[in-house]
């Protein structure tokens, strides 16, 4: 039936190009049995056969297209659409450590350098912010439809060492998130930017991706992908953004309070420092003391000599709250942030999924109906014919972009349903992060209650003299002294 349709559909297609080239002609160019017995009606036929076929040709629909390579149509075993990989596995891809390189290319020169190394190439490779610049635009090239992590902005001027580190960090973030994403794992630009130590990267990482194209192209269910999505695809897209739109919130106002705890610690280490030098800055005090207090020289002496041994203690515990600090700003906060970078390049996918491909399939659609217009207009109008020639090839070239347009739209939404579940498989980076933080508190925690300790007898020649028969404070119960 569809190839009887199909015959149908190509006859009244060749009458319409015969009709419309004889239009032009004059009643000349008309076969004499025709021109003379019926003249207007076949004329009136010809128009008619051109008016039928733009005004009841449907749309071009994704099924209506047949691909020449019947290899690519085949079926594969199981459901492609759906991953299976856990976050464990995901992890275990790669790690990549990205650190700034020392004395060489420094701080205060037009740009910073950085040693990229790889566990799974076993490589290490310098980088500049620029070649990682190059990498981001062939991801977003050759996979427009996967979540590609955003980059820190560059480099502003008066960039400070704490601009530097942050930035450091960030590529850290974007470069794992890309070597243990699936697709981005298995191509060649990733081994080339991890790998390759030439001169210019950036030139071999444009070559590798020279007649190409994307993963649409290359990826042989992409014509199929419409028979792997569930039939309520954009209710689940629909209600999986608002998810992933109030996790990103909540994990925000997580990682925001992780900072705060992470820098008070610091900011604790800081003040436990200078309380300890100002204790040993009081017991190094040289001034003498006047005659009227000669009578207790003894006990300010004994005081000072203990007020000097205390700075050490002190310093310890700084040392412990910094390490805290430092611990919880590398376990607990940069995770939280690296996932913050995942759901954020969802987000992103999201938008270009509805800004780039539904807007463009729209505005083809939109050209589409236009140029039916336009023919119909001409035929009715009886125009030159290669105008009108001109027009029928402009719209069947519109068909294919059509066609083309639909099955990019179905394999996108094939795509962010995947990217969908590779979000749900590191939400259980949420427990990492708060064993982390937990551990961290814990540990911190112990470490400065064993100074603590330490310190506390060394108090006790505080509080010793000649006349004094004081002892050190215990501690309080319902805001009264043990003693």
């Amino acid at each position: 039936m569809w190839r009887i349709t199909s015959l149908f559909t190509e006859l009244w297609k060749c009458l319409a190009v015969t009709g419309v080239f004889e239009l032009s002609f004059g009643e000349d160019s008309i076969p004499k049995f025709s021109a003379k017995k019926y003249p207007r009606t076949w004329k009136d036929l010809k128009r008619l056969f051109i008016f039928t076929l733009l005004q009841d040709s449907p749309t071009p629909q994704v099924s209506q297209r047949r691909d020449p390579h019947p290899s690519r149509m085949q079926m594969p075993q199981g459901n492609p659409l759906l991953l299976s990989c856990t976050l464990q596995e995901l992890l275990a891809r790669d790690t990549v450590q990205v650190e700034l390189i020392p004395g060489k290319k420094g701080l205060f020169l037009k740009h910073v350098e950085y040693e990229v190394s790889s566990q799974r190439f076993k490589s290490s490779v310098y980088r500049r912010y620029n070649d990682f610049v190059v990498f981001h635009e062939m991801l977003l090239q050759k996979f427009p439809y996967r979540m590609v992590p955003a980059l820190p902005p560059k480099r502003v001027l008066g960039a400070d060492r704490e601009f530097i580190e942050a930035r450091r960090r960030a590529l850290r973030r974007f470069i794992n998130l890309v070597a243990r994403h699936p697709p981005f794992s298995e191509d060649v630009a990733l081994r080339l930017f991890l790998s390759f130590s030439g001169p210019d990267v950036q030139n071999k990482l444009k070559e590798s991706a020279q007649c190409v194209g994307d993963e649409f192209m290359n990826c042989k269910l992409a014509p199929r992908a419409k028979d792997f999505l569930p039939a309520d695809i954009q209710t689940q897209f629909a209600v999986s953004r608002e998810l992933i739109r109030n996790i990103y919130n909540s994990f925000h106002k997580l990682r925001d309070r992780a900072e705060r705890i992470a820098s008070r610690a610091i900011d604790n280490a800081a003040d436990l420092l200078i309380f300890g030098k100002e204790l040993s800055a009081l017991g190094s005090d040289t001034t003498p003391l006047p005659s009227w207090a000669s009578l207790n020289s003894s006990t300010w002496g004994s005081l000072k000599q203990a007020l000097k041994g205390l700075s050490v203690e002190f310093a310890l515990l700084a040392d412990k709250a910094a390490q805290q600090g430092k611990q919880e700003e590398n376990d607990v906060v940069e995770k939280l942030n690296l996932f913050l970078d995942l759901l954020q390049s969802y987000k992103d996918l999201c938008e270009r999924h509805e800004k780039g491909v539904l807007h463009k399939h729209q505005r083809a659609l939109h050209k589409y109906s236009l140029m039916k217009r336009q023919m119909l207009s001409a035929a009715v109008q009886s125009r030159e014919p290669e105008s009108v020639e001109q027009l029928e090839s402009r719209i069947v070239e519109q068909e294919n972009a059509i066609q083309t347009m639909e099955l990019r739209s179905y394999f996108s939404l094939y795509c962010l349903h995947q990217e969908t579940q590779l979000v749900h498989a590191y939400l259980p980076l949420t427990s990492h992060i708060l064993g982390a933080f937990v551990n961290s508190q814990i540990q911190g925690h112990k470490e400065m209650s064993k100074v603590w300790n330490d310190l506390q007898p060394k108090l006790s020649c505080l509080f010793a003299g000649p006349s004094s028969s004081l002892l050190p404070p215990g501690p309080l119960q319902d805001g009264r002294s043990s003693h």
